[in-house]
């Protein structure tokens, strides 16, 4: 998505969903890149021989790989405010990864405002209830409340804001 909005437009769209990403395919090429990238070659993530004989049938994704495909998610999913001059990631609570993503899965993100509020003369604070679903499953393979901040300049920040 490349819808712009304003700082003003997007504080009244706290509490509504405000977007859901385009679809993305979690393949094991995805998923052994990661793994090299973190050091985190565990055989379920990286041994389709072996991960066939775990309760997951085959390999599965890390959760921090579900994770951090949010950012991609968020940039599909989410209108760009216009007076936005950079992003930056706060950080995240109630991370819960429910359901493992299995290899060649495809998944979206769903991401609902649950506040925007302005933070010092040049920031907005975002929170976001966050959910990765999985294409043809009934749980998502993760929940969490994601916090970013918005910065801009202080001459755009609305009167009385």
């Amino acid at each position: 998505m490349h819808k712009e909005i304003s700082l003003r437009e997007i504080q009244a769209l706290s509490g509504t969903v405000i977007g859901t990403s385009d679809w993305i395919t979690v393949g094991q090429a995805m998923i052994d890149q990661f793994a090299a990238a973190t050091l985190d070659d565990q055989f379920i993530h990286t041994d389709p021989v072996r991960a066939a004989q775990t309760p997951f049938g085959g390999t599965i994704a890390h959760g921090f790989l579900s994770l951090s495909l949010l950012s991609a998610m968020n940039y599909s999913a989410v209108p760009r405010i216009r007076e936005q001059t950079m992003g930056i990631n706060y950080g995240f609570e109630k991370v819960r990864f429910v359901t493992p993503v299995k290899s060649g899965a495809r998944v979206r993100g769903h991401f609902t405002l649950a506040e925007a509020r302005f933070r010092g003369a040049a920031m907005l604070m975002l929170t976001y209830d966050v959910s990765v679903e999985i294409e043809g499953e009934r749980k998502p393979a993760l929940t969490a409340t994601w916090t970013t901040i918005a910065q801009f300049d202080p001459k755009d920040r609305p009167e009385g804001a």
